[in-house]
């Protein structure tokens, strides 16, 4: 469940004694010789950081094959039975929990109750599930509560286990008016808690909530004996990176907070559709999203599209498609938990859940690569150490 929202006279003689040009030429080699060291005792840092973040990564892999290797005896099942053996999804934890989630999952933003049919929307939660989407987005006030019917509506007429499935369900909670923000964190805190200890929820996160905010519902937590979150969502892809690469990492190596992100297509922008216009039949074109629109035909859209003409080539490069790429680039994040879909037909679907194949390709040369053409990759503290 997620919440919404000196020298002395030495000195001096050496000084006058000394050639000008020869004074400037010492200051220099010193000034160069202290940045030097400082260069390979920070490179060195780097390497080491990078060392043990691998050493943790395969320590944290190793335990988990060894867990679900134990299990599958256990069950009297073979890995060729399992769910990700035979539709190729990757499986990761949310944040620093138990909960192991599907890499791509699907919303119902916009989409249910709303842009598409009740059979359509049954059509791509058989689909999703079908190729092991675990995860399932929605919220209160999604069409004004249709989406949160259609999808349990599904759920129950398909007779899925809820053991196999994940639901991600978003409730409005307010931060910003009212009584002071530390008294309203603490009341959401202790109401998430209440919720789990009553047996309605596993785990609760927030959404939209800003670094300071989540690391306040954590210490009100640990102070009051109660339940931190364990997951932030957040809007993450091409365009919008500053939160999800800078801010989140640090909350996840010091709290444990995962990142959930949705709009990896950017509300549809990325797909390149919006390339020649505003199609009739496309999100923008509709009363409620004509901020969408205002900002598809303004000037950053339109260098947005023309970034997005550089990245189809590599995307030809890759052997697939725009979006694929954009949500395998996405994916390659490791601090991400999971990316959430927004999809309105089977076709679009299907197409996103091939990013996993495009996955493998993404390596650092390729990440360079895309971030040159877009040329707003955020720096972190330590790189400016660096």
């Amino acid at each position: 469940m997620l919440a919404a929202r000196s020298g002395g006279a030495v000195g001096a003689r050496g000084i006058h004694d000394e050639p000008p040009r020869l004074k400037k030429h010492s200051v220099a080699s010193l000034s160069g010789s202290r940045a030097h060291r400082n260069s390979q005792d920070n490179s060195r840092e780097s390497r080491l950081f990078q060392q043990a973040a691998l050493q943790r990564a395969r320590k944290a892999a190793i335990i988990r094959e060894i867990e679900t290797n134990w299990y599958l005896k256990l069950c009297g099942c073979a890995k060729e039975d399992t769910v990700a053996c035979q539709t190729g999804m990757q499986y990761r934890n949310l944040g620093k929990s138990g909960l192991r989630v599907s890499c791509l999952g699907l919303g119902t933003w916009v989409t249910f109750g709303g842009q598409i049919s009740d059979e359509v929307a049954e059509q791509l939660m058989t689909i999703a599930y079908e190729s092991g989407i675990n995860l399932f987005d929605t919220a209160e006030v999604y069409a004004a509560g249709k989406a949160e019917v259609i999808l349990g509506n599904i759920i129950k007429k398909k007779c899925w286990r809820y053991v196999s499935v994940c639901l991600c369900v978003c409730v409005s909670a307010e931060t910003e008016r009212g009584l002071s923000r530390k008294h309203i964190i603490e009341e959401i805190v202790r109401a998430m808690t209440h919720v789990i200890n009553q047996g309605m929820a596993m785990y609760w996160g927030t959404s939209r909530w800003t670094a300071m905010e989540i690391m306040e519902a954590y210490s009100v937590a640990r102070q009051f004996n109660l339940i931190p979150p364990v997951c932030e969502q957040a809007e993450y892809h091409l365009f919008q990176r500053e939160k999800v690469e800078v801010q989140l990492p640090e909350l996840y190596h010091k709290i444990g907070v995962g990142a959930m992100t949705w709009s990896p297509l950017a509300c549809g922008i990325i797909t390149g559709k919006y390339e020649n216009g505003i199609p009739e039949s496309s999100r923008a074109s509709m009363k409620s999203y004509q901020w969408l629109k205002e900002k598809i035909v303004s000037e950053d859209g339109r260098k947005q599209q023309a970034k997005l003409k550089e990245l189809g080539h590599i995307a030809e490069k890759l052997g697939c498609t725009l979006p694929q790429l954009a949500v395998a680039w996405c994916l390659r994040n490791e601090g991400v938990s999971s990316v959430l879909l927004g999809t309105s037909n089977a076709e679009q679907l299907t197409e996103n859940l091939g990013a996993i194949q495009v996955l493998p390709k993404m390596t650092s040369h390729m990440v360079s690569e895309i971030d040159h053409i877009l040329g707003n990759r955020p720096y972190s503290r330590k790189d400016f150490r660096s």
